[in-house]
């Protein structure tokens, strides 16, 4: 008989993780502090996935009417900067839609799932398996995300830069945009709720975006928010196994945050069975998991907190304008 593979956090990570667990005969316990279906700060455009990573996982049919993007727009200020188009195709899909149907694939196949559970770190506690976001951190950072109908957009990816943040404009399903930036936390901004997108980016200086987005027509309930994060490697906590969020964020600009959730389960899955069909102890596998972690991300990772400040420079927009798409995608690929 397995051992079980407890989840903590049911997003991404640790939905796909569950899946490919039960798909491999595992017992898996998740935990889900929210409830399903439900709106998270997300850019919704999943760039560099492979076919394979998604076929591992056994998800790859909830993602099969997701849209294909290749163009992409970046704007600094108001005025277009550059136009590109990828050499692969993102899949674009609302973590609204993707989320509910992971949790419903997961429980079709024994998953036993609670949602409305938030448990405590629990560090050294064998086959327990942290996968709940972003951890408590000082961070200078405020993402702001909203679905938003009755926009007109340059391309499939829109891109606006400011001295302070910026924010991703994709279509995703049922006629909504994603709307979703990134944006130094400014304490003289006294917006609240939804409000604060748009002061956020009159603050960036994209202010025809703005007024853009103010006139478009708001999905109901779609607005989060989420602040006081920082980027790169999350705090670590010694004895406990972190993937996704939880292990590293990479800055959004990126389009590779969806990408590297779902990695991060295919690289933990072999150990995590293993452990679970005792030919592995669990800090064997803790280790090993680790150490293909840092293997697989730690280029993109490195690349992007270089690359990431250029984006706010006025120094930097010449480099911004004219560098070569396909050697920035390999960098944080």
């Amino acid at each position: 008989m397995s051992k079980t593979i407890t989840i903590t956090g049911g997003g991404l990570t640790g939905l796909s993780l569950a899946i490919a667990l039960r798909k491999n005969g595992v017992t898996v316990a998740l935990h889900e502090a929210g409830s399903y279906p439900r709106h998270r700060v997300c850019g919704e455009f999943i760039s560099g996935v492979s076919r394979e990573t998604l076929e591992t996982l056994g998800i790859a049919e909830t993602l099969a009417d997701a849209h294909l993007h290749r163009s992409v727009t970046w704007f600094s200020g108001d005025k277009l900067l550059r136009e590109n188009i990828l050499p692969k195709p993102a899949l674009a899909l609302s973590r609204h839609l993707l989320d509910d149907r992971l949790q419903k694939l997961a429980i079709d196949l024994g998953v036993e799932i609670h949602t409305g559970s938030r448990l405590k770190m629990n560090p050294g506690q064998a086959g327990e398996v942290w996968t709940a976001g972003r951890k408590p951190a000082k961070g200078e950072w405020i993402g702001l995300k909203a679905h938003i109908r009755g926009i007109s957009t340059t391309a499939h990816l829109e891109m606006h830069s400011g001295p302070r943040g910026y924010l991703g404009i994709t279509p995703v399903e049922d006629g909504w945009h994603n709307a979703c930036g990134l944006f130094r936390i400014d304490k003289t901004i006294t917006a609240r709720h939804a409000d604060l997108l748009t002061a956020y980016l009159l603050k960036n200086g994209n202010a025809a975006l703005a007024r853009r987005i103010a006139a478009a027509e708001w999905r109901e309930g779609s607005f989060t928010a989420v602040a006081g994060f920082s980027l790169g490697l999350q705090a670590h906590t010694p004895g406990l196994l972190s993937l996704g969020d939880s292990h590293a964020i990479i800055p959004p600009f990126t389009g590779n945050g969806m990408t590297m959730a779902f990695q991060s389960a295919e690289t933990a899955l072999p150990h995590l069975i293993a452990y679970a069909n005792g030919s592995r102890s669990w800090p064997e596998a803790c280790e090993a998991i680790q150490r293909q972690l840092a293997k697989r991300f730690s280029k993109r990772l490195t690349s992007a907190k270089l690359l990431h400040p250029l984006l706010f420079h006025p120094a930097a927009k010449p480099l911004l304008k004219h560098a070569p798409l396909r050697p920035l995608l390999n960098l944080i690929r």
